[in-house]
């Protein structure tokens, strides 16, 4: 690449983003000044920035980079954690968020302290922040920065080794990042993500697109062909028990993992808490949750082109940087970067927002014991930003280190605390009685238990060979008999009751939640029908058909029982003065 093309690519990158930040920037002017608006987005937010935010949230340069990696590497199996997050999702939108919107809360360790103690509030904190410093964070800024090294072969540029150019690419994209977070809040966050979430859509689909016209040697219908028939065990998504992810684990550990990711991470789940109305966080949601199903055609199908096409990579993660540098066009390549920029800074700029909105609303206020003015809490949070985000510059380039790809590392390693963390909320919502004790003793073991898998696993015999998304089934179901036993032993003198919400949110249902969860489940069954055995694998035929059509009959019926039940149960009701629905 030619140093011309270079400038042109950073120029157009730099117009692109800076068009984002200035609209940003207009539509939250004046928003961010007091802690509503910094950390809430001034409970504002409605369906459609919901969704663009908590999409571009989740889908970062990690996926684009692990997820065709993993594609490159094995096979479409490692679509279970984005396609199958769908459950988690409904289950999300229409049980927890009604829930936390009742009780208005800013953060989910507020809620815990409200269900248990405050030291249930601290260890929660110290969770979250073990998991973005060491893992979450960090594989944000690593993903995104071997994508722009590839892009720029920026030791070749600069006539250094590799690692010193992940490291000064980390620093660089770290340091702009940090700005946009420290200075923006949540709602400048949220219109970015959804503007630049636009922009990844088209990326998304144009790569293969571009990859198929190339695999065809310029012909698109030529290259599909190829790719459906050729190596189609690379299209199977029903994995066996050496693939990365085996198909049985999306009934054991991988649904408490995802509902963890999308019904208590923080910095997921703040955006929903900043809902304007819970008819509009419900929409949001699971609208997200219907951008997941874009996934493999977006990011894994590219890594199965890249296999085609490049079958010697050196490290599989290079699959999607390779197919971008090789494929896509220079006039393009700079709103490439300013989509993957905007991708890498909509999650690490939501991490550092959501880390220093727990750090000083639930450690450093609570600490003071005096109420502090907004001004002095925005300050601290910008100062715990900058403090994170120096700590995630240096953990960052170890993950270059990771012998079995990003991916993986990512999944396994969260296990530290996304299932202590589910397990705690379930048990919290849906009981009364549990003592604060409970899930003290519950994530105590869960650290020990899981430490003991990941760095001893002789000492577990035979299940010290279980695969990771098990063993996160089996410390789940551990957890909860812990802590309903130590209920039932123990439980409190008086059982717990919901605190009043501070602020009033209309908690109306969106009518079309349940059917359109009913849609989604729908649209994840047809997916794994696609990618199967009966499916492209071994060529699509009768059962295929027969399959779907009674998926189909059934969807429909349910649809039609869910959209009578609704209209039985809100007929007669109107909006009052205040917005809120009551019955007429």
């Amino acid at each position: 690449m030619s140093l011309g093309q270079i400038i042109f690519i950073l120029i157009s990158c730099a117009f692109f983003m800076g068009l984002v930040l200035w609209i940003s920037y207009l539509k939250t002017k004046g928003d961010v000044n007091d802690k509503e608006g910094y950390f809430l987005a001034g409970s504002s937010l409605t369906g459609i920035f919901i969704a663009g935010s908590m999409l571009l949230t989740n889908l970062s340069a990690e996926q684009l980079i692990g997820l065709s990696g993993n594609a490159h590497k094995a096979n479409m199996s490692g679509m279970a954690w984005e396609v199958t997050a769908g459950f988690a999702i409904i289950i999300s939108a229409l049980v927890f968020m009604p829930r936390y919107l009742a009780g208005a809360f800013t953060t989910l360790p507020e809620f815990l302290k409200s269900r248990y103690d405050d030291g249930m509030r601290r260890y929660s904190v110290i969770l979250f922040m073990l998991g973005y410093g060491l893992i979450t964070i960090p594989s944000v800024l690593y993903s995104g920065s071997i994508a722009v090294l590839r892009l720029f072969d920026i030791p070749k540029l600069f006539n250094i080794t590799y690692f010193q150019a992940l490291v000064l690419t980390i620093l660089v994209i770290g340091i702009i990042g940090a700005i946009i977070a420290i200075f923006g809040g949540l709602k400048a966050v949220a219109i970015s993500d959804t503007i630049t979430g636009i922009g990844l859509l088209i990326i998304g689909i144009l790569m293969p697109v571009l990859g198929f016209i190339a695999l065809g040697k310029g012909s698109f219908v030529e290259g599909v062909r190829i790719l459906v028939t050729t190596q189609t065990h690379k299209l199977n998504a029903i994995g066996s028990v050496k693939d990365p992810v085996p198909f049985a684990t999306i009934f054991t550990g991988m649904i408490f993992a995802n509902l963890f990711y999308w019904g208590t991470n923080q910095y997921v789940i703040q955006r929903a808490l900043g809902a304007k109305n819970l008819a509009e966080c419900q929409k949001g949601v699971i609208l997200s949750g219907f951008f997941k199903l874009l996934v493999p055609l977006m990011m894994m199908i590219p890594g199965i082109i890249a296999f085609h096409l490049f079958p010697n990579l050196e490290k599989s993660d290079l699959a999607y940087p390779m197919l971008v540098s090789k494929l896509l066009p220079v006039a393009l390549q700079g709103f490439f970067l300013a989509v993957l920029l905007g991708a890498v800074y909509s999650s690490f700029d939501s991490l550092l927002n959501s880390a220093a909105t727990m750090l000083v609303l639930d450690v450093y206020e609570p600490l003071k014991k005096e109420k502090l003015s907004d001004e002095k809490l925005i300050k601290a949070a910008k100062v715990a930003s900058v403090i994170i985000a120096l700590f995630s510059f240096i953990v960052s380039p170890l993950l270059h280190f990771a012998p079995q790809g990003l991916w993986d590392v990512i999944r396994k390693f969260t296990g530290f605390y996304n299932i202590p963390m589910i397990s705690i909320v379930l048990v919290g919502l849906f009981t009364r009685r549990v003592p604060a004790i409970a899930p003290k003793i519950s994530i105590t073991f869960h650290l020990i238990a899981y430490g003991i898998y990941n760095w001893a696993p002789k000492v577990l015999g035979p299940l010290g060979k279980l695969h990771f998304i098990h063993m996160y089934g089996l410390l789940f179901a551990i957890e909860i008999a812990i802590m309903l036993i130590i209920g039932a032993v123990k439980p409190l003198e008086k059982p717990y009751i919901p605190t009043k919400a501070k602020r009033t949110v209309d908690l109306t249902p969106w009518k079309w939640a349940i059917p359109l969860s009913i849609v989604l489940v729908y649209c994840i069954v047809v997916n794994y029908l696609i990618f199967s055995p009966i499916g492209l694998v071994n060529g699509i035929g009768t059962t295929f058909w027969t399959t779907l059509l009674v998926v189909t009959v059934v969807a429909l019926l349910l649809i039609k029982l869910s959209l009578d039940r609704w209209n039985k149960k809100y007929a007669g009701y109107v909006k009052n003065v205040t917005g809120e629905s009551v019955k007429a």
